[in-house]
């Protein structure tokens, strides 16, 4: 079995650093960190990478190994399931010992006619970047040019270029600073882009006319309101540009006729403090999601010409135990996502008759959502579904005849039986009494007898519902015996708005405690063993399992922290930071009294304390826009200055990378195999 090896870590130096607000004083000595063009910064996390590499240095074999396991179950040489948008077939390629997919399309569905052309080969744009990755394709309606972003340093900031698809040629237009987002107009010729502010607040769209100078762009909307960023894109029917400006608890869409590029766009219903919306097109109407009369949502239809609220006719309404996500508009369906008892669920409105009904799945815990769908004039929808036993699978549903045919399951290689393991849901009650759900899959010859080691997944903020779905990394865990499991904690979206608001703001403390009632339950039903749990989160959930690890130090064996929000305090007081404004409507603003005490009270950075701390992983990336490295790099140079244990606390910084890690997919499938190695030496699995 390998063990993680003793090793003297880095020190990092204290600067003294004391601020004071609401006549509190707190020092901060690692303060310095932040400076990033200080070379003491980046030898700094250098050193900390070499050491995090040498306490690991055991488990190169098991890295190895579990990296070769991984690669063996992709098919790496694939083909993901063609979409048809007008006369062409859209779909991407993998190839064997490539990092990145091959975006294509052809004449036929199989492809198989000679007519299949590579539209974007990643690989060849990614050649001399370690990094890469793109904001998104979007082809012109008549199918000539195409526009896509690339980002070669992980921080975010996109480089708009556009593509001439009949001569493969890439034309002199380039758009040096854009963000995610992007729309044609009707005429093939007009592209609508975003652009981000000095604090990466996307907040303008501007208008650029293909084969024109960028500098002569137009600007078309501009944000002003710092809670508010502003999204960009096409309706399916190809009528409306629709330029969305949204703060966490505010919506504000604006619609621009594909048809009418250099008009102005028209207000859909104007900014009302705590009313969110947004929209798709069907053929006279609007189709409205909203939360005006509604805690969960409901659908309203609008009329094209007017649009405002006072024009609203209800189509859903309000239900109890069903939360309204979204909605999907096509020439003669409806279709829309819900939420109902920690589940997704589809359900389809078929405009010609008023049909309604329901698509049905089978298991107990699984996960839906929409596939790829760019016609609007279709009776035939494409969902996705998974679960932590199945793996990825592309449907197509006739909505008429209400027939589902497979596409394609995601393939496993090296000889996975689905029947070897099991899913199941369990629900853990909170200290208030609330019944909060997990999602549990094991080996079925696994015992549930208190024996096994077990991982413990979350996320609870944003309203985001973390999916149940099949990983093929995972299995290295289960085939060695290990228990996963996801708490689905309040500050998620799992159970409707009330579940969200539940877990944020003044409520932020119950996702915390929800987390360690869900450990506390998997250790009492005899899924963990106690004393070999180890849990893991990212960004957000880098706050949870922090939090987590504050109040509850002696329950995990482990903790692995991915690019954490840890310093919470400092971030929601420092505007000038990317996000932090608009992020006061998420965790409150410290410089009101009652935030300040509230965050001091749960933030990582702030609850260090001596104690024995467990053997903890925690990573971060230097160009990362959204959670500075500097968070976690403080984090764990004051946690490592005050344990009383002889665990690790370990610090990896990727230096040439953002908030996601490695962008291509053999560099992802490395990393994932360290974080797992690090887990099971820590959990003392002996293969």
């Amino acid at each position: 079995m390998p063990e993680l090896a003793p090793a003297t870590p880095p020190v990092a130096k204290q600067v003294p650093h004391t601020r004071t607000i609401h006549g509190d004083a707190v020092d901060d000595p690692w303060s310095w960190l932040r400076e990033r063009d200080d070379p003491d910064v980046v030898a700094y996390l250098e050193a900390e990478n070499a050491h995090t590499e040498a306490v690991l240095a055991p488990t190169r074999d098991l890295q190895e190994r579990l990296f070769q396991e991984i690669k063996g179950r992709w098919q790496e040489t694939d083909l993901s399931v063609p979409a048809r948008k007008g006369d062409w077939w859209y779909y991407q390629r993998t190839v064997e010992g490539l990092q990145y997919p091959i975006h294509c399309r052809s004449r036929s569905e199989a492809g198989d006619d000679g007519t299949e052309q590579a539209l974007l080969d990643e690989n060849a744009q990614a050649e001399g970047h370690t990094y890469f990755e793109t904001s998104g394709l979007h082809v012109s309606p008549d199918h000539r040019l195409l526009a896509w972003g690339e980002d070669t340093s992980g921080a975010e900031v996109y480089r708009t270029r556009f593509r001439d698809l009949d001569t493969g040629a890439d034309l002199p237009d380039e758009l040096p600073r854009t963000y995610y987002g992007g729309a044609w107009a009707a005429d093939s010729r007009t592209y609508l882009y975003v652009v981000p502010d000095e604090a990466m607040r996307p907040w303008q769209v501007w208008r650029h006319e293909v084969g024109s100078d960028p500098s002569a762009d137009v600007l078309v909307y501009q944000e002003d309101d710092e809670r508010f960023e502003v999204g960009l894109g096409a309706t399916r029917s190809e009528a409306f540009v629709v330029i969305h400006a949204g703060s966490r608890i505010t919506d504000e869409v604006h619609v621009l006729d594909a048809r009418d590029p250099t008009g102005a766009p028209r207000v859909v219903a104007p900014r009302r403090d705590g009313v969110e919306y947004h929209l798709d097109h069907q053929g006279d109407r609007f189709l409205v999601v909203t939360n005006d009369g509604a805690v969960d949502f409901r659908l309203v239809e609008a009329p094209v010409a007017s649009p405002g609220p006072e024009h609203w006719t209800e189509l859903l309404p309000p239900r109890d135990d069903v939360a309204l996500v979204t909605v999907e508009a096509f020439a003669d369906h409806v279709v829309v996502h819900e939420r109902t008892g920690a589940l997704p669920r589809i359900t389809v409105l078929r405009v010609s008759d008023g049909v309604q009904r329901q698509l049905a799945f089978d298991e107990e815990v699984y996960e839906v959502g929409p596939g790829a769908n760019p016609e609007y004039h279709t009776s035939t929808y494409r969902f996705t579904y998974t679960s932590m036993v199945t793996p990825p699978s592309v449907y197509d549903e006739d909505l008429d005849a209400a027939t589902r045919v497979l596409k394609k399951r995601h393939p496993v290689l090296g000889g996975y039986d689905q029947d070897a393991y099991v899913t199941s849901r369990e629900w853990a009650t909170a200290p208030d009494g609330t019944r909060v759900p997990l999602s549990i899959v094991r080996r079925r010859d696994t015992p549930v007898d208190g024996t096994a080691p077990c991982v413990l997944y979350g996320y609870g903020s944003y309203e985001a519902s973390m999916p149940a779905a099949f990983s093929p990394a995972r299995l290295s865990l289960l085939d060695r015996g290990v228990v996963f499991a996801i708490g689905h904690v309040r500050g998620g979206g799992e159970l409707g708005r009330r579940w969200y608001e539940q877990g944020k703001m003044e409520a932020k403390t119950s996702t915390f405690t929800d987390f360690i009632a869900c450990a506390e339950h998997l250790v009492a039903t005899g899924y963990a063993a106690a004393g070999r749990l180890a849990i893991r989160g990212g960004s957000a959930g880098g706050l949870l399992v922090g939090a987590a690890t504050a109040m509850r130090p002696d329950l995990f064996a482990a903790v692995v922290a991915e690019v954490p929000f840890v310093d919470v305090v400092n971030t929601m007081l420092d505007a000038s930071l990317p996000l932090t404004v608009g992020e006061w409507e998420e965790w409150g603003k410290p410089e009101e009294p009652a935030a300040y005490a509230r965050m001091k009270g749960y933030a990582p950075y702030e609850n260090v304390a001596s104690v024995a701390y467990p053997a903890m992983l925690v990573t971060a990336g230097l160009n990362d826009p959204r959670v500075q490295y500097w968070e976690p790099a403080k984090w764990v140079a004051k946690m490592r200055a005050v344990t009383t244990g002889d665990r690790p606390v370990l610090l990896r910084t990727e230096l040439g990378a953002g908030h996601g890690g490695p962008s291509g997919r053999y560099d992802a499938w490395r990393d994932e195999a360290i974080v797992l190695a690090f887990l099971l030496a820590a959990l003392g699995v002996d293969r």
